[in-house]
């Protein structure tokens, strides 16, 4: 199935960076695309499915959804994929103007030190992005008995650091169809090229950006920019992992603060401070100062701060909270502030390390409810959950 031996790099420890992007057919509140993503037991496989629904909006969304859904526990067992097929399309409901059961289909079953495969049906050909620049991927041709013109392609290939997987459903491949630009649509070359251009210019892009772009740009071949198909794109981008150690909150012994400062120190990543009290407490561990990022002053969230050694500083509660909202509702493009820089900054990393101080607040009328300090820890366990379950990255947290 595949033309590509085994890696001659070592392989082990890779980390998949999985992200995606989607449009809306325009005028529709809810897209007609479905992607379910999921880190098997064990954490060392990874299932992405992307399901493209017949036509667009509620009902395509519920087509979609059943199938990458069902996809996902299928393949998460290990069963025939041409019989998984087979039930998915069993399972849908019936087009009424075009007698069929429909949705497309392209799945990513990733073992980051194994064989990998990629299994499709009716959405364009997946690519595979090796040192920033495409590779022809062989497949096995497999066909659906009882469902005449329903070809699945079967794709295997043993990742290598730095190798991309992207997928897509027709909304990309299709946009502008029908202008004098792009008369029969921007098409998988296209796309191809504008990938590999990309990523040879920026080959540390994270995959959640590099869809986004790619979307983007598919929108910006419609006319009036305005999508007429439903368009995603979902990436998968094995890499070493990048680590990242977020600091928040006073240690509970103040004995503790060097401790903390040192482990800040000597951490090898990205370095997170979010709170005004840990930020004082590591300037003065460290004999630094930090100064008001006076361009992002303004807004209902205080604005960043810099301090030599650290590559971000934050307020704490309030933009920890804002931080969960936008990635809770996929908002990170939409704003830039405090919250947004900290989100982008989280899906830019893999291994993700909390820090959290559990001092209580002295200024507490009464100290047997901190408040401050159980939002602290509720914030960080609701955030560390969401950054595992649904961007796939793997979160630690500490209490001292």
């Amino acid at each position: 199935m595949s033309d590509l031996p085994p890696g001659d790099g070592d392989r082990r420890h890779l980390f998949v960076d999985i992200g995606f992007e989607q449009c809306n057919y325009y005028g529709e509140k809810i897209c007609g695309d479905c992607i379910k993503m999921k880190r098997i037991a064990g954490g060392d496989r990874f299932v992405a499915v992307l399901a493209d629904g017949l036509g667009h909006g509620v009902k395509a969304n519920i087509m979609a959804s059943m199938t990458a859904v069902m996809a996902l526990r299928f393949i998460e067992e290990d069963r025939d994929v041409l019989h998984s097929a087979e039930v998915i399309m069993d399972t849908l409901p019936v087009c009424r103007e075009r007698g069929i059961s429909y949705a497309a289909f392209s799945i990513i079953d990733i073992r980051p030190d194994g064989e990998s495969r990629i299994i499709e049906m009716g959405n364009p050909p997946a690519l595979l992005l090796r040192d920033g620049r495409p590779v022809k991927l062989n497949y096995q041709a497999v066909a659906a008995p009882r469902y005449a013109g329903n070809v699945m392609r079967l794709y295997s290939f043993h990742p290598r650091p730095g190798d991309r997987v992207v997928c897509c459903s027709d909304g990309v491949t299709q946009a502008g169809m029908g202008t004098d630009a792009y008369p029969m649509g921007w098409g998988s070359r296209n796309f191809s090229e504008y990938l590999e251009e990309l990523v040879l210019r920026r080959p540390d892009i994270a995959s959640r950006e590099l869809a986004e772009l790619a979307v983007r740009e598919a929108v910006a071949k419609e006319p009036k920019h305005r999508a007429v198909d439903d368009i995603s794109c979902c990436c998968a981008y094995f890499r070493y992992p990048r680590r990242m150690l977020l600091f928040t909150g006073p240690p509970f012994h103040r004995e503790r603060d060097s401790e903390c400062a040192r482990l800040l120190k000597e951490f090898e990543g990205v370095k997170v401070i979010c709170g005004g009290t840990t930020a004082a407490i590591i300037g003065r561990e460290w004999g630094v100062k930090t100064e008001t990022d006076l361009a992002t002053v303004g807004g209902d969230l205080p604005p960043v701060a810099r301090m030599p050694g650290v590559d971000l500083v934050t307020e704490g509660i309030f933009t920890l909270t804002r931080t969960m909202r936008y990635l809770e509702r996929n908002e990170l493009a939409l704003h830039d502030d405090a919250a947004s820089r900290l989100g982008k900054l989280l899906l830019s990393c893999d291994r993700i390390e909390f820090l959290v101080g559990t001092r209580i607040n002295e200024a507490h009328q009464d100290p047997n409810l901190p408040v401050e300090l159980e939002l602290r820890r509720t914030i960080v366990r609701r955030l560390s959950d969401l950054l595992r379950n649904r961007y796939l990255r793997e979160v630690d947290i500490r209490f001292i």
